[in-house]
């Protein structure tokens, strides 16, 4: 399996490790887990909007790794370019959870840029 298509598993995955993070408390109502999360503060709440973006962002990384193989772009770029994206995405999940909002906005515009990319190449 080419390491583009990993990745594709792996952002896949991501917003289950930040889910998994939000709901890591005793107390945790799986009976009504939304209106739960919903009443969540600081890193908890922090966690489940990172997983609502990385599974937003999911579809668009597909699509581009997708893309870019369609197009027989070289596969080292797309390689380079999926790497990179999982990296700022763990990034964004680590800046988001340690409140540090303008860092984590610098990883989304990374990977964002790396989805973009895989359009043109």
């Amino acid at each position: 399996m080419p390491f583009a298509y990993c990745c594709i598993l792996i952002a896949g995955l991501l917003p289950y490790v930040a889910t998994t993070i939000a709901k890591s408390r005793k107390g945790f109502d799986n009976a009504n887990p939304r209106a739960w999360l919903a009443k969540q503060e600081g890193f908890r709440a922090r966690a489940h909007a990172a997983q609502l973006n990385s599974f937003e962002a999911f579809p668009f990384f597909a699509a581009g790794v997708i893309t870019a193989q369609l197009r027989d772009a070289p596969h080292e770029t797309i390689n380079m370019l999926a790497g990179v994206f999982i990296v700022a995405r763990v990034l964004y999940l680590a800046l988001y959870l340690a409140d540090l909002p303008s860092l984590r906005s610098l990883a989304w515009l990374a990977g964002l840029g790396c989805v973009v990319a895989m359009f043109f190449i």
